[in-house]
């Protein structure tokens, strides 16, 4: 079976393009090859499938082997694969997730896609769609003990869950002891992605991210939407900014006219194999 090893800002993912290929059970074959050691390696596995509801259906597994609705950084590479491979001559393109279709806006140097602009839609404040058991509304504020610190959550779903708190030092702060906690909360009844923001400016936010299924990732899309949805909320950021993350940046705007999030930002191929 062939595949393409590909990452936006260092989450990677391993892409399978299922017009040529068959998946029979995805949440196996995406433990295995996500497996640093002893498989190809990657934040989970990605299924390049036909759609009857856009031009393209995208399908993607954690390395656990769970799987998710949406990532940012995954469906910019699924852009560029398509358009790449020549599965499409169009620069504006459908793809469905579990997440609803997303627009792909693809910019294009020498004949490759280097840009991919993602309209992700508008955020989700509703506790019950996001989902987290909360009686607030948005909810702003919550607040969870982890190991004797109380932390203040904010807590938006762009198409996933995301749990965003704030920390002084970003570099310095213990993500993975804090994010595995916060991922599997009771009050996350299918469990969270969890952000770590440092504002920088109005303009500039710094961002580590513990992914849902995964562990800590060098970047995540819907994490970094839903970074700036949340500080937007309390106040720190404007509504167009800079995400910095530990692979890069990321430019999400969370439009005023439409109330939809844009995000623009690389995919990249690392090398294809056959498995």
């Amino acid at each position: 079976m062939k595949f393409t090893k590909m990452h936006g800002l260092g989450n990677d993912y391993i892409y399978i393009n299922c017009f040529e290929e068959d998946v029979k059970k995805p949440s196996e074959l995406a433990i295995e090859m996500s497996n640093r050691n002893f498989g190809v390696g990657s934040d989970g596995l990605v299924l390049i499938m036909p759609s009857q509801k856009a031009d393209f259906r995208m399908r993607m597994f954690n390395a656990d082997g769970s799987e998710a609705e949406m990532c940012g950084n995954a469906i910019r590479c699924v852009g560029k694969y398509v358009y790449d491979n020549g599965l499409t001559h169009e620069l504006n393109i459908a793809v469905e997730t579990l997440a609803g279709i997303k627009i792909l806006d693809m910019k294009v140097e020498n004949g490759k896609v280097e840009l991919v602009k993602v309209d992700m839609g508008e955020p989700i404040f509703d506790p019950a769609l996001v989902p987290v058991k909360s009686e607030k509304n948005p909810v702003i504020g919550e607040t969870i003990e982890v190991n004797g610190t109380v932390y203040d959550f904010t807590c938006v779903s762009v198409g996933n869950p995301h749990a965003i708190t704030y920390v002084h030092n970003v570099d310095d702060f213990p993500v993975q002891e804090v994010g595995k906690i916060v991922e599997v909360n009771e009050k996350f009844p299918k469990k969270t992605n969890v952000e770590f923001v440092q504002v920088v400016d109005k303009n500039t936010l710094k961002m580590r991210v513990w992914e849902r299924g995964s562990g800590e990732t060098m970047a995540c899309g819907t994490g970094a939407c839903a970074t700036l949805v949340a500080t937007v909320l309390n106040n720190k950021s404007n509504r167009k900014s800079t995400i910095k993350l530990l692979g890069g940046d990321l430019l999400i705007e969370w439009n005023d006219n439409d109330n939809h999030i844009y995000m623009t930002g690389p995919a990249t191929v690392s090398f294809q194999g056959i498995w």
